[in-house]
């Protein structure tokens, strides 16, 4: 059997990209293998936690196309493809930079299990200028998100993976808020791209899941720690994954237009003390955006004025709903400080500016209309 190759079109690749050409009563859809066993005496042992089933295959191909990596790999959750990373890139006493500001999952890992286990860090500002002086003989890998979690800060991509390649050091990304609809870091000289694929990639939250993606030889060297690591989906969540990736384009075209229009109405609201968002003009990162990005995507982040409760305002909303997680198709509100951040101290947190009133919205598909009125009211 073939595979179908990348037509180059997002819009195409999102439906047909890596699909199987099956025989004719399988139908258009690829079939669900549940089986966990399989006859060893194939071409080669197939096992679902090795990534090799036709599910996992005809997934991992079409990511790779949308993000532009030669290969791929689905892991069971965002936090199992970021330890894989530093499991199968770094050892003990080796050294990583990371972006100031990374996910708060991403610094628990490194904070609770990584670091005691004697690997290093160094935490960097995303000015390209002072990344340099941050490399060591033994540093392996730099970290970055872009737009970050929560607060939207946007790093220049092409410049941080040319200091990368020039010092030989393994550039990482989590392309989780922007999607490939709107940024391809592959493109822009990145050697690894991740996400947590329950995201923008499940689209309707009903999945758990991340990806892996970069070349053939990058895959490769992740592969077994992957494995080894238990991180693997069964064929009924990697059929969901596969049927909302085909949607991926339009929905992240429909919250993207909608998460532009509600930050330059919010930016002028009174009740809001600062919106973050690089679509908008007087958003710093916003000139580094306009030249890496394709659309702003369809996160942002706003703090509520002092004088505002946060309590009383998540409690008046009526259509947007105050949730852990994002990017599905319906909009939701979360505190960062009590969801994606919590486990940072709470000096972490007000350095980072991360407070009770910061609230990160994600947004869906729904009437601009009506999320513009449910914002509205809920603000009075």
């Amino acid at each position: 059997m073939s595979s179908k190759r990348p037509s180059g079109h997002l819009d195409t690749d999102c439906i047909h990209a890596g699909a199987e050409a099956l025989p004719a009563p399988f139908g258009v859809n690829t079939p669900i293998v549940t089986s966990s066993a399989f006859d060893y005496r194939q071409d080669h042992v197939r096992y679902p936690r090795y990534h090799n089933t036709l599910n996992h295959e005809v997934v991992a191909r079409r990511i790779a196309a949308l993000e532009g990596g030669e290969a791929a790999m689905v892991t069971a959750s965002g936090m199992g493809a970021i330890s894989a990373i530093f499991f199968s890139l770094m050892q003990p006493g080796d050294h990583a930079i990371l972006l100031d500001g990374l996910y708060g999952g991403t610094m628990d890992l490194v904070e609770g299990l990584l670091a005691p286990l004697g690997f290093r860090f160094s935490i960097w500002n995303g000015q390209p200028e002072d990344l340099p002086v941050l490399i060591e003989e033994r540093t392996r890998l730099i970290h970055v998100e872009s737009p970050t979690n929560p607060l939207m800060r946007v790093v220049d991509l092409a410049a941080t993976a040319r200091i990368a390649r020039e010092q030989g050091v393994v550039s990482v990304v989590d392309n989780t808020f922007a999607t490939p609809i709107c940024q391809r870091p592959i493109e822009l000289g990145f050697d690894l791209v991740m996400h947590s694929a329950t995201k923008y990639f499940g689209g309707h939250s009903d999945l758990l899941c991340g990806a892996l993606i970069g070349s053939s030889a990058m895959i490769d060297r992740l592969r077994p720690n992957v494995i080894r690591l238990g991180s693997s989906l069964n064929g009924q969540d990697l059929y969901l994954l596969e049927r909302s990736l085909k949607t991926l384009a339009v929905r992240v075209e429909r919250q993207t237009a909608n998460a532009q229009a509600l930050a330059t109405w919010l930016h002028s609201r009174d009740g809001i003390d600062r919106v973050h968002y690089p679509g908008l003009d007087s958003d710093p990162g916003h000139a580094v955006a306009r030249g890496q990005m394709h659309g702003f995507g369809a996160m942002l982040a706003f703090r509520l004025d002092d004088d505002r409760d946060p309590e009383a305002f998540l409690d008046a909303l009526r259509i947007i709903q105050p949730a852990v997680s994002l990017a599905g198709v319906e909009s939701t509100i979360g505190q960062p400080s009590y969801t994606s951040h919590a486990k940072l101290s709470a000096e972490e947190r007000a350095r980072l500016g991360i407070d009770e009133r910061v609230m990160r919205l994600s947004v869906g598909i729904e009437a601009l209309a009506d999320l513009k009125h449910d914002l509205d009211q809920a603000l009075g």
